[in-house]
């Protein structure tokens, strides 16, 4: 696939009426593209148009980027009915020397060719990422603004993953391999922009804080100069099924000395809510970036807390490899004939458990509802014939469903076997959105019970040091808790991740981060 021609075509006398007429039809065309696509197909091939409003807000902070003597050359690399394009037209007095896209998919390039033929844009059906780029700087564009697919790795074939490494590699930034899609774009887009051409990505906001976007800001920090990042407020993001959460704008010359990135968030790109100015060369790849901005106010503060990985060994709860299969209810217990030998009680998930402290009766169940049981079981297929036939024959039956194929049942040993997590005195979810039970995206559970949990919470084990104080005084565990709960939702979603639509995360090591003010007092006065 040769590049994109960039001949200069005139926009026929298109008139503001023109351009708003043919805006109106892109919006219908794109309802009605997407309706002929299921929500889950959409998701696997990272379908998400850009809202009108945002694009112009995009394509206005871009455009003012560029030197206003320079004539524009657009060009977008997945362009699907071409919101930023017609963006472009509407809300830039500009001239457009050119304009090009690429759209993979034909369901939508088709149709988007068809709607925008009398204008210059040339439009391509293929896969930018495997088409040739151009060789002069006269065929390179000044303007790239992209909404790229997102993919997340597990969705690329193989054979698709090893080019794209390829194509990375050979541009002196190889990605890691559980780099969605969207990093792809982001490195290869850079060989198809002039020396100092703008480019503007809206993209998800995750690369910022895990590990796999250590190769992306290194490419941001060093081949490119960053210019911006704007990240959009859970509430504001205009995405109801993305997790599209900020925008970065780069200018593709290598930074200056001294170079500062400016970081914004909330608001529109116009009026941000807040901005701080970050020197790029204190900007880690392999650090957050997400909180950069707040680093140096955060650590000129005198912290009279200690962070949790201080007190608490912290893991993710077990993953079963089928939650329908191995989780049951008492009643499919009962039904089952399943001893309760091999049923271990294991807590709710964040969503049906209501309390904050969960109690335990003579047993050391949890007094939780709804209860749920884990069937836990070591002995080998022989021995658990013999011992108890109702058990084999369920796990006989979930054989037949396949689900010892699943990927972590498929890697264990026998492949019914399940983790090993035993109960942990306090809990934390694991996600949640930005307004939950208790008005934040996490919680904090104090267990008196024997349950364990699974992967939707983070596990909390004392570390050796604290745990005899923690034993010798069981007020002190409800004081950590209590300290706990009063942290203020900045400190907790800080030290995650967030994502479109108000999705929080967090990772034990983050987690671990978190400091909980108080509990040296507390300790002291303990131990004295």
């Amino acid at each position: 696939m040769s590049a994109p021609s960039q001949r200069t075509r005139p926009l026929l006398g298109h008139c503001a009426s023109q351009l708003a007429q043919l805006e109106s039809a892109r919006l219908t065309l794109q309802t009605r593209l997407d309706g002929g696509r299921s929500w889950e197909d959409r998701n696997r091939l990272g379908q998400f148009a850009t809202p009108a409003a945002l694009a112009n807000d995009i394509v206005t902070a871009a455009v003012a980027l560029l030197d206003r003597r320079e004539r524009l050359r657009f060009l977008d690399l997945a362009i699907g009915t071409g919101a930023f394009y017609s963006a472009l037209l509407r809300v830039s007095a500009r001239p457009l020397q050119a304009a090009a896209g690429f759209e993979i998919d034909p369901h939508y390039a088709v149709e988007s060719r068809r709607l925008w033929s009398k204008t210059p844009l040339d439009l391509h059906i293929a896969d930018f990422t495997a088409a040739t780029p151009p060789h002069s700087e006269a065929e390179k564009s000044n303007l790239v603004i992209c909404n790229p697919p997102y993919v997340r790795h597990h969705h690329l074939a193989r054979s698709r993953k090893d080019r794209l490494q390829r194509g990375v590699t050979d541009l002196g930034t190889p990605l890691n391999g559980l780099s969605g899609l969207y990093c792809y774009f982001l490195v290869l887009s850079r060989v198809w922009m002039t020396r100092g051409g703008v480019a503007a990505w809206l993209v998800p906001s995750e690369f910022l804080d895990v590990n796999y976007g250590a190769a992306v800001k290194r490419f941001l920090r060093e081949r490119v100069t960053l210019l911006r990042i704007h990240r959009f407020h859970a509430a504001d993001v205009q995405f109801e099924d993305a997790l599209v959460s900020s925008c970065v704008f780069f200018r593709n010359e290598p930074p200056p000395a001294g170079h500062c990135v400016e970081f914004t968030s909330g608001g529109p790109l116009s009026r941000p809510h807040t901005t701080e100015r970050v020197v790029a060369e204190c900007l880690r790849p392999v650090g957050k970036w997400a909180r950069a901005s707040r680093r140096n106010r955060r650590e000129s503060r005198t912290s009279v807390g200690i962070k949790l990985g201080d007190l608490f060994e912290i893991k993710r709860g077990l993953a079963t490899g089928c939650n329908d299969f191995f989780i049951l209810s008492p009643v499919q217990a009962r039904d089952l004939r399943i001893p309760r030998r091999f049923l271990k009680p294991i807590l709710p998930s964040p969503r049906h458990l209501d309390v904050e402290e969960v109690e335990a009766d003579s047993r050391g169940d949890p007094v939780v509802e709804p209860r749920r049981f884990l069937m836990e079981c070591s002995l080998p297929p022989g021995e658990l014939e013999r011992e108890c036939a109702a058990l084999w024959d369920y796990l006989e039956a979930g054989r037949s469903q396949h689900i010892d194929q699943r990927y972590l049942c498929r890697h264990r040993r026998p492949w019914y076997l399940q983790e090993h997590r035993p109960p942990a005195p306090l809990l934390c979810t694991y996600m949640g959105r930005s307004h939950g039970k208790n008005g934040g995206p996490f919680r904090f559970i104090l267990n008196h019970s024997r349950a364990t949990a699974a992967n939707v919470y983070l596990l909390l084990y004392p570390k050796p040091r604290p745990s005899g104080v923690l034993s010798c005084s069981p007020g002190l565990l409800r004081t950590i808790w209590m300290r706990l709960r009063s942290i203020g939702r900045g400190a907790l979603v800080e030290e995650g991740r967030v994502y479109g639509g108000g999705l929080h995360k967090l990772e034990p090591r983050e987690l671990a981060n978190v400091r909980v003010d108080g509990v040296i007092q507390a300790l002291e006065e303990t131990q004295g």
